[in-house]
């Protein structure tokens, strides 16, 4: 039996590090011990293990699971994880079964991960420590460099991924976030990491009060929620958020407060007035959208709140994409199915199980790409208790363009396999001729190559069993032809 304690600091690396050498040992998961805490690196206990002298493959969506995962705090997160890595060197295409449950598992904890790491960003509250920072030049004191603490408690060891997000956001400054198992310190402009602490007693801040006479006018009495404010502002955060003490007045008050606007409220706008915003709508420039998205996971969390067209009133949830953040190539299918609305997960149902096996057959390995939807919420038409899927119109898609865009942009993948006509009418600008521009090259609007096909729910709706049959074949050469396309490009 191997024990394998692995250090608070550091823990993703050496969790690899680990792994790689059990894995090229032979050692079967139900043999490792796995410990979280040492403060140094990690130490194998028992028989000692070769080092790992060849190069494991593993897709690269279990490195991107792995880095995640290794931050919860779930104790057997480490066994969990190994269990799959030991798995994948038989069963090909395991991190694309979404029935495996030990996958389901770690898919469960890295959203859990990601969570964390957005409620940190969200809720850590800073004070000034009325000292002055350290000079990056000279690391001198500099009386123009202000120095800030923080105190927060994670649910999951989400401190030292997160903390480059601080660095970068507030790199003209000096800042301490503690917490109870590590500490971030940003000093002179270099990051370290220590030892957790108690919360300490931080210094009063006078900008506090300012924030929250900000907080309580920014409130808005008609749109209370409490139950939907307590999941997204859990209430363990409540007591190191200067703002969570006006909260308990603004509810009690809240039901005068929505007497008071409706009494105040304006006279409705005369009838034609719908008509004008109606044959106006379609033309109206979607909304500019600052944000400091840094990563996919910073766009899958403003992605939650998006609001920028209707669709997002009906759906269940606005589903990102997947995959690996290298993937060379980014495949884009029109928009979320039933399944998908329902799962949060792109190209799950029908058409993306046809996808997925014609292509295999063609050479694309799904896992190594990065998969998303021109549209993000899903559009349908309710009948009965089922829900039939609607094209998205021309203002839908060009309010989701930002999203599709902004994947790009964080990605820079090498090529684009665009499916269907509201993909390529979002990269390309139109959907006109469809059938006659498939399997060729054309190019997005920053110049990507984007190849052109149809989407796999066309072939679906097709009634004759042999005209499917036929189209199913040339969407796999059509497959094949991108797949070889992006070979090329890769070798340039």
């Amino acid at each position: 039996m191997h024990a394998v304690t692995l250090p608070v600091i550091g823990t993703d690396a050496a969790w690899r590090d680990a792994a790689r050498c059990a894995l090229a040992a032979r050692i079967p998961p139900e043999r490792i011990d796995w410990h979280h805490g040492s403060s140094d690196g990690g130490l194998f206990e028992g028989a000692p293990l070769p080092p790992a002298t060849a190069t494991l493959k593993v897709p690269g969506s279990f490195v991107a699971l792995a880095n995640s995962v290794v931050w919860h705090s779930d104790p057997q997160r480490f066994a969990r994880l190994y269990a799959l890595l030991w798995r994948l060197r038989a069963e090909r295409g395991l991190m694309s079964d979404r029935a495996d449950p030990d996958l389901a598992r770690l898919r469960q904890m890295e959203k859990a991960v990601h969570r964390c790491q957005h409620k940190m960003k969200a809720f850590v509250r800073f004070r000034d420590l009325r000292e002055p920072g350290l000079n990056p030049a000279t690391g001198a004191p500099d009386p123009a460099r202000r120095s800030f603490g923080a105190w927060f408690e994670p649910t999951h060891f989400t401190l030292e991924p997160t903390a480059p997000f601080f660095a970068r956001r507030f790199g003209d400054m000096d800042w301490t976030i503690l917490t109870p198992d590590l500490t971030a310190r940003f000093t002179g402009g270099t990051l370290t990491f220590h030892k957790g602490a108690a919360r300490p007693d931080l210094p009063d801040d006078a900008t506090e009060e300012l924030w929250g006479t900000y907080f309580q006018n920014i409130f808005n009495p008609a749109r209370v929620k409490i139950a939907a404010m307590t999941s997204e502002m859990p209430r363990k955060y409540w007591k190191n958020m200067p703002e969570t003490r006006h909260i308990p007045d603004m509810l009690a008050t809240a039901e005068a407060r929505v007497r008071a606007m409706q009494d105040a409220a304006p006279t409705r706008p005369p009838v034609r007035a719908a008509g004008i915003t109606e044959r106006y709508r379609d033309h109206m420039p979607a909304p500019h959208v600052s944000t400091g998205m840094d990563t996919l996971a910073d766009l899958r969390a403003d992605l939650n709140g998006c609001t920028r067209c209707p669709l997002h009133r009906d759906a269940t949830q606005a589903v990102p994409g997947e995959g690996p953040v290298d993937a060379p190539l980014m495949i884009v299918g029109e928009q979320p199915g039933d399944t998908e609305d329902l799962t949060g997960h792109p190209f799950t149902g029908p058409a993306g199980q046809l996808f997925d096996r014609i292509a295999a057959g063609a050479g694309i390995v799904r896992e190594a790409a990065y998969v998303t939807n021109a549209v993000k919420h899903f559009k349908f038409a309710p009948r009965g208790k089922r829900r039939i899927h609607q094209n998205p119109n021309t203002s839908e898609i060009a309010h989701c363009k930002w999203w599709l865009d902004a994947e790009i942009g964080l990605l820079k993948p090498r090529l684009i396999l665009s499916m269907g006509g509201t993909a390529a009418e979002n990269l390309t600008g139109t959907r006109k001729g469809m059938l006659k521009r498939r399997g060729t090259l054309e190019a997005a609007g920053d110049g990507t190559p984007v190849f052109l096909t149809v989407h796999p729910s066309y072939i679906l709706r097709l009634p004759d069993a042999d005209l499917r049959a036929a189209e199913e074949a040339r969407f796999g050469a059509d497959l094949a032809a991108a797949q070889a396309a992006l070979e090329e490009l890769l070798a340039a």
